[in-house]
């Protein structure tokens, strides 16, 4: 069964209930959780002028293919109430696909691995807690080896 790695964030109300309430619905719709991270507050990225967020990752088996696992990640999201706004803007909860074994996949909707996973402290922090040397599947370096070098 493939194993996928999820990132988690979340900077509007219980930040760390909308992280818990996730992980239970992803639970709940049959993914086997294998390792969590700590959560990290981290300052935004992208659009700066926002509450900080809650990160952490998640290490899951599933057996639903990259395409249906983003279907279930937007779903969760949607239940636990976020609603479309601002590219990097608040948000009560986001679920992002990092990797996903070792595939390199790319479609209009999904891109694997997921396009900040190298170079983004609130990515890479959680992730190298629970998947150090993973390799990142298109720059050959592991995971810890990229937290270093930012």
């Amino acid at each position: 069964m493939p194993t996928a790695y999820i990132g988690i964030g979340s900077n509007l109300g219980s930040r760390e209930d909308n992280c818990t309430a996730a992980i239970k619905h992803l639970i709940d719709s049959g993914i086997k959780v294998l390792k969590l991270s700590s959560r990290i507050e981290t300052e935004p990225w992208g659009l700066r002028d926002q509450p900080n967020f809650i990160n952490m990752a998640i290490m899951i088996q599933t057996g639903l293919t990259p395409e249906d696992l983003l279907k279930l990640l937007k779903k969760i999201e949607i239940e636990l109430g976020r609603a479309p706004g601002l590219r990097w803007g608040p948000r009560i909860i986001d679920l992002d696909i990092l990797l996903y074994d070792d595939l390199v996949f790319e479609t209009p909707d999904l891109k694997i691995p997921h396009p900040g996973t190298s170079d983004r402290y609130f990515v890479l922090r959680p992730l190298a807690e629970i998947a150090p040397d993973t390799i990142h599947p298109v720059l050959k370096k592991s995971i810890r080896a990229l937290l270093d070098s930012l």
